[in-house]
């Protein structure tokens, strides 16, 4: 494993800027109300979060007391090893500063929620002003010691630690094959994630995880600190702290009304996954010529006004596609 780069964070918007290799940024968001209430103490942070709170109702998984934080698919993948629970944000925030006195405690993992849903107040007290700018909005997690399986996300990211720490481990895209990805269609967090417990790594049963842990990048970061994760950059998590809290930025600088890659590749598996290797190489040819651009732009010999859908995307094209691949997918 190596070390994530560490930036300047006075150059924290330009370092960002289109770069596709993760970044730590120390002390970036150091100054935030919420790191000063955390570095205090852990009741100054509750009592912080709660003179925010709004009176919302969330949703928190509730894990698996012998799994070690660890939430996860159950042995079998058949579901779950936690269970959703909704509750007050005061409640919950109650509970998690009782199990922090007590020491004891079902793991408790409040994931990817909007600030201005139960904090309205939060990001203009605790801003990030060049990922604002951006268009993206704070998200806040909120729990006790976690450990959340190596995933992708499609946006890039911003991840700022304001409480406890934690310990990011990162794998490049094209490590797919040393990760042993589960199922596609039921997931953990919403991505596909690796069977692989960073922890305690079967090798018996995954031995090329050997060669990931070869092209592995790692941070540990406290109160104040943030990690940069570019789109689709494999990340492990690891939290530590009896009230640990997240707050990230997920941002596209694609259309808004573009659909997932994950559904081309759904439907990729439906129509290409079958077929015979000489067929799926030709595909393969063709995806890259079109799809991927390997030979420059597809279109470049045709008249602009007779590109059809080979023309450069605008939303009435996309809107096009769209109903194309629907009527298509419908069987009409």
């Amino acid at each position: 494993m190596t070390r994530i780069e560490e930036c300047d964070p006075a150059r924290f918007a330009e370092v960002i800027d289109n770069r596709d290799e993760p970044a730590v940024f120390r002390g970036l968001v150091s100054d935030w109300p919420i790191v000063a209430a955390a570095r205090r103490s852990t009741d100054d942070l509750a009592d912080y979060l709660k003179s925010l709170d709004c009176g919302a109702t969330v949703r928190a998984f509730v894990g698996d007391p012998q799994a070690g934080g660890r939430f996860f698919y159950r042995d079998d993948l058949s579901g779950f090893n936690f269970h959703i629970a909704e509750t007050k944000f005061a409640q919950m925030i109650a509970t998690l500063v009782q199990f922090a006195h007590e020491g004891t405690g079902q793991p408790i993992y409040m994931g990817s929620t909007f600030t201005s849903e139960i904090l309205p107040d939060f990001a203009a007290a605790n801003p990030l002003a060049p990922i604002e700018k951006r268009g993206s909005a704070p998200r806040i997690w909120i729990g006790t010691s976690s450990r959340i399986a190596a995933h992708f996300d499609e946006s890039d990211n911003v991840a700022c630690v304001a409480s406890g720490r934690r310990r990011f481990t990162l794998f490049p895209t094209d490590q797919v094959a040393n990760l042993y990805v589960g199922p596609l269609e039921t997931t953990v967090g919403g991505q596909p994630t690796s069977l692989v417990d960073l922890a305690a790594p079967d090798f018996k049963r995954f031995p090329r995880f050997r060669h990931a842990l070869e092209q592995a990048r790692t941070a540990e970061l406290g109160p104040g600190d943030a990690i940069y994760i570019p789109a689709l950059w494999w990340h492990a998590v690891e939290a530590s702290g009896p009230l640990n809290v997240l707050v990230n930025y997920w941002w596209q600088d694609e259309p808004v009304d573009a659909d997932s890659p994950l559904h081309a590749l759904g439907h990729a598996l439906l129509s290409v996954g079958h077929l015979a290797e000489r067929k799926r190489d030709r595909w393969r040819t063709l995806f890259d010529h079109y799809a991927f651009h390997a030979d420059g732009d597809p279109a470049e010999h045709i008249p602009e006004k007779a590109r059809g859908i080979l023309a450069t995307s605008t939303s009435e094209l996309r809107q096009f596609l769209r109903q194309f691949l629907i009527t298509k997918l419908m069987g009409r």
